[in-house]
């Protein structure tokens, strides 16, 4: 199965994660039942011995498990139901445990020279809790897999890591991303068929993440981009995010046509400046920037539909553009709700 760059690099990011997970997962098991315990398996390698094939086994079922996570979010996951999804789910689960006991067996069979059945050695002393707590990791590494997603991809880290516990300013790009001419298709289409629209365009939106861009927020029909100023300037990443959704949503226009009867179309204001990262909430966590960027960036966007154009950008932004890819088409300064001082804004569109 072939993949474009953006989607192999996340392959690779998901691979090495379940990886190094079960890694950890199987070698952890290893310790409980080896250290300050008695073994009743007549299975009972050294430490050392079992700690490297933990770690082998982890490594080679890791990879299969990473490989099916990442074909389930960017393969299955839209194209099929909730009950679907849980009868693939869970056919895998059962097809991962008994992989893993073969070719544990094998293992145990053609290279310690342990002399048993595979009868014997799938159904031997304490063989049920290993299977059980198999089960239970997989689910944990899913868990802990969503919680990443919806944090935002490297967050999670970064939150248990204690970086997000005290405010700090950092210089970031924004951007405000909205549904054209929302209200009248929410009419149009009832509010079930609208939330299915959303759910569709946000789940195209994934596109942007192959230029390094994070998902903030979900507002309604909004969604609030970000990117650290380097990776947004990067390439472009954070103009190319967006012509990169409009032909993604363009690749599916007969998929829009059939299921709404309309094509969507966003329009976005971007904007660079400081803000303040901070971690908020207490029963209900999340990580948070503050700031007049972000109000400015949002100010913008709400210029899109009077001025007629799709994207617009401050002349912050603007000027730390580099390369000739896009033109730039000043608008004029611009006095903008909440704020005191005029900002200059700029349409802008790919170069021909």
């Amino acid at each position: 199965m072939q993949f474009s760059k953006p989607l192999r690099n996340r392959k690779k990011t998901i691979i090495r994660q379940y990886t190094l997970g079960w890694m950890a997962g199987l070698i952890f098991l290893v310790f409980i039942r080896s250290v300050g315990t008695v073994e009743v398996s007549r299975f009972n390698p050294s430490l050392d011995v079992a700690i490297f094939f933990a770690g082998l086994l982890g490594g080679f079922f890791g990879m299969i498990s990473g490989y099916f996570q990442f074909l389930l979010e960017e393969k299955i996951y839209r194209q099929t139901s909730i009950k679907k999804l849980l009868i693939i789910k869970g056919v895998y689960l059962l097809a991962f445990v008994v992989a893993m006991i073969f070719v544990a067996y094998l293992m145990s069979v053609h290279i310690l020279k342990f002399e048993i059945g595979l009868w014997e050695f799938a159904t031997d002393a304490g063989s049920g809790v290993v299977y059980l707590y198999i089960i239970v990791f997989d689910l944990f590494m899913l868990v802990l897999r969503q919680v990443n997603l919806m944090l935002g991809e490297g967050n999670l880290t970064k939150l248990l890591m204690g970086e997000f516990y005290e405010p700090h300013e950092e210089e970031r790009i924004f951007m405000f991303l909205d549904l054209q001419s929302s209200t009248q298709l929410a009419e149009k289409l009832g509010h079930i068929t609208y939330s299915n629209l959303i759910q569709d365009c946000f789940y195209d939106l994934g596109v942007v993440l192959a230029y390094e861009a994070e998902i903030y927020q979900y507002v309604g029909d909004e969604a609030i981009l970000t990117w650290p100023t380097p990776a947004g300037i990067r390439n472009n990443n954070c103009l190319k995010a967006f012509y990169a959704f409009q032909h993604q949503i363009e690749l599916r226009k007969e998929h829009y046509e059939k299921a709404y009867g309309i094509v969507p179309s966003f329009k976005a204001g971007v904007n660079l400046g400081k803000v303040t990262t901070t971690e908020v909430g207490k029963y209900k966590r999340e990580i948070a920037y503050h700031g007049d960027t972000l109000n400015t960036a949002a100010r913008i966007q709400a210029k899109c539909n009077e001025l007629e154009k799709p994207l617009l950008v401050s002349q912050h932004l603007k000027d730390r553009i580099l390369g000739r890819k896009f033109v730039f088409h000043f608008m004029g300064e611009m006095p903008l709700k909440g704020k005191e001082e005029a900002v200059a804004i700029y349409a802008v569109e790919p170069a021909s």
